[in-house]
């Protein structure tokens, strides 16, 4: 891992991938992984995936692996800084485009772009869980146990957290 990032740094990183997550925290998890991991080398691929699945385990909204990259990084200003960087600009341009959404109710425009933007939101959270299994599927026995839960939580009528409990399970048996 490289030196670790300046508050201003996380910051500007923050706010950019703010601006592009369209569907949510998870469309932006390969780019976010791509900068932190690859790029800028702050986290490994296993500390990434780690901090992505204690997000996804805990209640609240899916941005929660921001805030934990940010407090991996740099304590609890970088886990401010961090939070502050994804929700500012992306809750400002909603707020402003809300307004002109709001004005073209019956317009053809507005059924277009709902409609186009539909295939890449659900492109990106692939993407992201692809990306995941990749960094956190290290051997095979991860990739097993990563189809093995996908094909489960597809199926499954029961809550998902059970499946992550399980998988965990697993993996540290498997890893004894």
């Amino acid at each position: 891992m490289s030196a670790r990032p300046g508050l201003l740094e996380l910051l500007a990183g923050a706010a950019v991938l703010s601006l592009m997550a369209v569907g949510g925290a998870n469309a932006i998890v390969p780019e976010l992984h791509r900068q932190t991991v690859e790029l800028r080398h702050w986290l490994t691929g296993p500390e990434f995936a780690a901090l992505f699945a204690i997000a996804s385990a805990s209640p609240g909204p899916n941005v929660l692996v921001v805030t934990l990259i940010g407090w991996q990084l740099g304590g609890i200003p970088g886990a401010l800084v961090a939070t502050v960087g994804i929700c500012g600009p992306s809750s400002m341009l909603a707020y402003g485009i809300g307004h002109v959404w709001e004005r073209l109710r019956g317009s053809p425009w507005r059924r277009a772009i709902q409609r186009g933007l539909a295939p890449v939101t659900i492109g990106l959270v692939l993407g992201s869980g692809w990306l995941l299994t990749g960094a956190a599927a290290q051997n095979w026995h991860g990739v097993l146990l990563a189809g093995v839960a996908a094909v489960v939580y597809f199926r499954a009528k029961f809550n998902p957290l059970w499946v992550l409990a399980a998988g965990a399970a697993v993996g540290i048996a498997t890893s004894l």
